[in-house]
């Protein structure tokens, strides 16, 4: 059986990268105070909703708001989970 021929391999050199690697900025852990504020945001919409059910008709504030203390206390809610993809 017949022996196949070998491949040359090619002696150029690989192509240089055309980009300068930009550095990434160290960020370090976040601010107690900002994970006191995100977790206070969160429970205090929930603490809204809560008092709305139990207490919403006897507090005057509240039973002129109507259905929109579902929107309050669910915008605390979510603000307070947008704040934790900033936090490290």
């Amino acid at each position: 059986m017949p022996k196949s021929k070998v491949r040359k391999k090619d002696s150029s050199t690989p192509p240089v990268d055309r980009h300068t690697p930009v550095k990434a900025k160290a960020v370090g852990p976040s601010h107690p105070i900002y994970v006191g504020v995100m977790l206070g945001m969160m429970l205090l919409g929930l603490l809204w909703l809560v008092v709305n059910y139990l207490a919403g008709p006897k507090i005057p504030f509240m039973s002129e708001l109507g259905a929109w203390n579902f929107a309050i206390g669910f915008a605390f809610m979510i603000v307070g989970l947008l704040m934790t993809m900033r936090w490290r």
